[in-house]
């Protein structure tokens, strides 16, 4: 990105007129230690912001040309004497060589933006142990979570949030500021103690998705054995034929359709099972169990790993017939119909249960791409949560149905033709259908009206059990106390 751009507000930039902090915090030299590539994104995020920059350095005449030119580049001593907010841009394994700084540094406070190369790589963070090795300056950690193309792109282009704690909360304040000015959203962690775990953050991948993957890898795994028993080593023990081609297309294009619909009847089962609990005891107040709890928090990965297998179906099913073996059998049945002089191979049902197979798959597949664009976080923050609530719940539920009628379109009549249970096993689409079938059956019958009511009650506070007190006049025109019961 060229210098003129990065000089550009930023979006969602704060204004600064009318906000005396923010003027006063835009102002203020800022000194950075470090002359890595952090340290010099570091410094141009700053400069384009407003701050005045002051940058130490070892060497600070072969550095120079690596900075902005309004940057000033000097001796860690120098740029530590003109400046009272330092950034700390350099690794752990360096901190001691600041020691000769200690008298200098007193007073000032340091942000550390240092990261590890292993999760709980030290027993204590490396604030800590930077606050250890200075005890006379206040520490504060913080923008370890952001990149360096981050601040260089800004913050438009990289997540927004900037992770601060710290054990003073006037030194916490101004960092604060500093990071608003800059275009990020400062999020208060807490004391120094929360350093170890914002840390960690960098190194973990993708933390949320482990679970849902292993979910998908697992269904995989269960639909790929099913059908390649049904497809392959079927035909090979009761026909002595050769059926192993179809193994890298035509097994894995009829796995990954199972594995999207099951994964996408598992987004919503999990909500089907809260309102039976809820239901059961009466309360949205008792806590829903650990398992289901971590179900409810992993719909989002889970949706969208069912959208990546349904799109993974479509491009397979566009490529069947580029496949050699098609056109083998293209030309085979077309031999075989010259040779028994068949004229008109024309079957209706046949034609028209995969119009509308093909149709229906389409439609469900748009919504599918609906329901994840609209969980990206810049298309789900533009919208209220009226319109988030309808397209995830209420079109999320509508793909289930249209998914479901892709599959009955496409078993049609097959579940009752005894050619299709090889081994005794039913075809794999009858299986799929338990989950989802379970859903919407369950989703009919909370829509009742005796039913819808009184889960909505629910879920507005009322308890199942309650006692509420209450205050009527007497005869004598005292006040006397009683109770009822809510279920009354």
């Amino acid at each position: 990105m060229s210098r003129g751009d990065m000089a550009k507000p930023l979006l969602g930039h704060r204004s600064m007129e009318g906000d005396p902090s923010m003027t006063t915090a835009a102002g203020r030299t800022i000194g950075v230690l470090g002359s890595g590539d952090f340290a010099r994104s570091l410094a141009i995020r700053l400069v384009c912001s407003g701050f005045k920059v002051v940058v130490g350095s070892r060497n600070p005449k072969r550095k120079a040309g690596l900075f902005p030119s309004t940057a000033e580049v000097t001796f860690q001593a120098e740029a530590v004497k003109k400046t009272d907010v330092i950034f700390v841009a350099v690794f752990r394994e360096h901190y001691s060589t600041l020691c000769d700084l200690a008298d200098v540094l007193v007073g000032k406070i340091l942000v550390d933006v240092s990261n590890n190369t292993e999760i709980n790589h030290h027993k204590e963070s490396n604030a800590e142990y930077l606050a250890s090795l200075f005890p006379a300056c206040t520490v504060v950690k913080g923008f370890n979570v952001v990149s360096a193309w981050t601040l260089q792109s800004g913050a438009r282009d990289g997540n927004k949030q900037v992770l601060i704690c710290s054990n003073n909360q006037e030194a916490k304040r101004t960092v604060a500021e500093i990071a608003q000015v800059m275009g990020f959203t400062p999020v208060d962690m807490g004391c120094m103690s929360s350093a170890h775990e914002i840390e960690n953050i960098p190194l973990r991948l993708l933390p949320a998705w482990k679970i849902p993957i292993f979910l998908a890898l697992g269904l995989f795994l269960c639909f790929f054995t099913y059908n390649l028993i049904r497809q392959v080593i079927h035909p090979y023990i009761r026909e002595q034929k050769n059926k192993l081609y179809k193994i890298p297309i035509e097994v894995v294009n009829t796995t990954l359709p199972c594995v999207a619909y099951v994964m996408l009847s598992l987004v919503y089962l999990p909500g089907v099972l809260a309102a039976c609990l809820q239901l059961y005891y009466g309360t949205k107040y008792r806590r829903f169990p650990d398992w289901l709890d971590q179900w409810l928090q992993h719909r989002k990965q889970i949706g969208l790993l069912s959208f990546f297998c349904a799109a993974l179906h479509a491009v397979y099913s566009l490529c069947l017939p580029m496949r050699r073996s098609h056109r083998y059998q293209l030309i085979e049945t077309a031999v075989k119909q010259a040779v028994e002089k068949k004229m008109n191979i024309w079957v209706e049902e046949e034609v028209w249960r995969m119009e509308i197979y093909i149709s229906v798959g389409i439609i469900a597949l748009g919504l599918l791409s609906l329901l994840a664009i609209t969980s990206l976080p810049s298309i789900a923050n533009s919208l209220n949560w009226r319109e988030f609530s309808f397209i995830q719940s209420t079109l999320g539920f509508i793909a289930l149905v249209i998914s479901t009628l892709h599959t009955l379109t496409y078993g049609w009549s097959r579940a009752f033709d005894e050619n299709q249970y090889k081994f005794y096993l039913p075809p794999t689409y009858t299986l799929t259908l338990l989950v989802p079938c379970t859903v919407i059956l369950a989703k009919v019958i909370f829509s009742l009206p005796c039913i819808q009511q009184r889960l909505l009650r629910i879920r507005r506070g009322w308890e199942k059990g309650r006692y509420v007190k209450f205050v009527l006049p007497s005869a004598t025109g005292e006040y006397s106390s009683g109770e009822t019961s809510s279920n009354v």
